[in-house]
Formats: C-alpha cells, sequence, structure tokens
C-alpha cells in the first residue's frame, strides 16, 4: 500500500500528544528496565570497514531522507566560524570545530534510528527520525547530550585559556597575524602542542561515553547507566579499534572543514549510519 506524508503540523501535533500521554515512561526509560544480559564482542580494523561500507550503503539509500537534515550543519558550522574569525573570538575557531567530534554523536540520533529500521526491513524516513524526539529513549538522550554539551563547554573554556596564557589575552590584529603568531612563535607552537594535548583528552571522553551508547539507547530498553557501562566496556575491549574509529571520526570531520564544510554533508550521515553498524558488530542483539 502505498504511504502518503500528510500534513506535518497534524503529525507534529499528532507527535506532541503521544509524547505527552507517555511522559511517565519517558522519564522512566532513564532507568533500566531491560534486565537481558548485556555481552561485548572484540572487533578489529576489518570490522571498523565493514562498517563503513554498511554506513554508506544506507547514506545511498535513505540520501533524499537526510541531506535535508545534515545540510543544517554545515550552514550552521560556517556561520559561526565567521562569526568567531574577528576581535577575541579568533583564536576559538579551531577548538569549535574540534568540538564537532564532541557533539557529533547527538546529531546522528535520528541516522541510527532509520539504520535501524532499514536493517529490520522496515520503511525509513525523515518522520521516523523527528520522532525519535518524542519516543521514550528521548529522556536519556538528552540527558547523555547534555553531558556532551557540557563538556564540549569545558573545552571551549580550557582552549580560552590556554590561548590567553601562550599568545595572551589581547585581539589579534587580522587572522592573518594571528597565523603568523601560531606557526612562527614559540608560544603558538606551545598553544597548538597543548591545545591538542588538551582537546585529545576531551575528545576521548566523549568517545569512550558515546561510542554506542546513542544508538543502544535508540535500540533497546536499557536506561542511561547501562548504556554508558556498555561503551565504556566496549572501548576498554577494543582500544585499538577505539581509537582507530577516533581516528577516522577526526579525519572525516577534518576533510569536511577543508571544504569548507559542503564535505559534511556526506561525511556526518555517513558516520552517522556507521556508527549504528559498529554498535551491532560491538553488542550482541537480545534474545527476542
Amino acid at each position: 500500500m502505498a504511504q502518503t506524508i500528510g500534513n506535518p503540523l497534524s503529525w507534529t501535533a499528532q507527535a506532541l500528544g503521544l509524547g505527552a500521554r507517555n511522559a511517565g515512561e519517558i522519564v522512566a526509560e532513564i532507568a533500566s528496565h531491560d534486565d537481558a544480559p548485556i555481552r561485548v564482542r572484540s572487533i578489529g580494523i576489518s570490522d571498523l570497514k565493514t562498517a563503513l561500507h554498511k554506513g554508506y550503503d544506507d547514506f545511498v539509500a535513505m540520501r533524499t531522507d537526510v541531506m535535508w537534515m545534515v545540510v543544517l550543519y554545515p550552514v550552521i558550522g560556517f556561520a559561526l566560524a565567521l562569526f568567531a574569525a574577528n576581535g577575541t573570538l579568533l583564536p576559538l575557531v579551531f577548538p569549535l570545530m574540534a568540538g564537532f567530534a564532541i557533539l557529533g554523536p547527538v546529531a546522528g540520533v535520528g541516522l541510527y534510528e532509520m539504520s535501524r529500521r532499514r536493517e529490520a526491513g522496515r520503511d525509513a524516513n525523515w518522520r521516523d527520525a523527528l520522532g525519535i524526539a518524542f519516543s521514550p529513549a528521548a529522556a536519556p538522550i538528552m540527558v547523555l547530550g547534555g553531558y556532551l554539551l557540557a563538556l564540549f563547554t569545558v573545552w571551549m573554556v580550557a582552549a580560552f585559556y590556554i590561548h590567553s596564557a601562550t599568545l595572551g589575552p589581547e585581539p589579534h590584529a587580522s587572522v592573518g597575524a594571528f597565523l603568523s603568531d601560531v606557526f612562527t612563535t614559540g608560544a603558538g607552537w606551545t598553544m597548538i602542542l597543548l591545545g591538542c594535548a588538551v582537546g585529545f583528552v576531551f575528545a576521548l571522553l566523549a568517545l569512550m561515553v558515546s561510542l554506542v551508547s546513542f544508538p543502544m539507547l535508540v535500540d533497546r530498553h536499557v536506561g542511561l547507566p547501562r548504556a554508558v557501562t556498555t561503551s565504556l566496556a566496549v572501548a576498554r575491549k577494543n582500544p585499538v579499534a577505539t581509537l582507530a574509529w577516533g581516528l577516522i571520526v577526526a579525519i572525516g570531520l577534518g576533510l569536511g572543514f577543508a571544504t569548507l564544510f559542503v564535505g559534511l554533508i556526506f561525511v556526518l550521515p555517513v558516520l552517522g549510519h556507521a556508527t549504528w553498524h559498529l554498535y551491532r558488530a560491538t553488542v550482541e542483539q537480545a534474545k527476542s
């Protein structure tokens, strides 16, 4: 039977009504009521390649549904970069872009749901992706997203103080002058090395906590504590694969930024869909 999209306003009203009726269930979702054992698998680099391949397949199959969602992120990112590229905010342009790696898992929640539905042989469209916001999984996802947002905020504050302690708090005269100070002075290289070291710690914290927790919350009613501890267990059991995945994400985002954010239109959905398949590779499915 052919499906129709219907009136977006009426769909939104229905979804909000459903969310209100299930408010108690949504709050309860933060705690676990899926007590099935969670078994974590060991994976290798070949499994990361497989996840990326499957993620690309999902992107190709559903690109008409996800393109409009992910195009917002390059536009917003470009606008923020333009805003930051002046005065005292100029030194925060790179930390701002690097922070996408911390917040990225939140942006991919809708993509996880679409991959989950396609894997199950069900239709997947933009309404299914947005429907996560009105599902019981919304509460733990928002709490975990709040943690990543707080981590991002602390990272930006740390980056500001690192710059102040090295190149000084005074505004730079221009972009050229700033880049010259960064790459031709000892203080500039100190800022680069210290910033990369501190940024690595923040990125690693975000990666370990969010590696599989968001797709797991979309997939199962395990609650926030079990989702996070499972993600940490996956990272501990697969340290090489975890670091390799973090490197893949960093390279992908770097390529996206190098193309003035246009590449993010493709990088973000592929990485988002691939994260779902990484979750499938590392966590055994619950017995039905």
